[in-house]
């Protein structure tokens, strides 16, 4: 026991943030792609890692984004689910509205807020909203939580 103890490398404490590299990244890829078989699977993975290092390095410099589409994926899952419940959309401009509405409530859950309170606030605003900069600082994303006034 104390000799795996002696050769485990010592673990980061929870929260420490590790810096990405990129440069160093790059020089491994280069000199480990010269050396695999161009046809193999990792031969395919290193080459077009390579064939995409300007977006890939992107993902490197900011943590906020992240190469998939799995949390828009779950957002949108439970409408996807239940969408041969939506057969009432009998007409376009019905389906139409509901796949905003949808996009309404998953966009103000995305960014923090309460959806209804969110919709009641869109709605108050709306008919007011001349222009289309009025119009998107209604959207979910551009709100302040605090910024919400229901009127009773």
């Amino acid at each position: 026991m104390e000799r795996q103890a002696k050769k485990q490398k010592p673990r980061r404490p929870a929260g420490e943030k590790v810096q990405a590299d990129p440069g160093k990244l790059k020089v491994l890829l280069d000199a480990r792609v010269a050396s695999t078989p161009p046809k193999s699977l990792l031969g395919k993975t290193l080459n077009s890692a390579l064939k995409q290092w300007d977006r890939l390095v992107v993902y490197l410099e900011d943590g906020r984004l992240r190469p998939d589409t799995n949390l828009a994926e779950d957002a949108i899952r439970p409408f996807a689910v239940g969408r041969k419940n939506w057969l009432f959309s009998c007409h376009p401009r019905g389906a139409d509205v509901s796949a905003t509405i949808s996009s309404l409530i998953e966009s103000a859950k995305a960014n923090g807020l309460e959806s209804y309170r969110d919709l009641w606030h869109l709605f108050e605003l709306l008919a007011a909203a001349t222009t289309d900069t009025q119009r998107k600082a209604l959207l979910a994303q551009y709100l302040d939580p605090c910024s919400i006034i229901i009127s009773a």
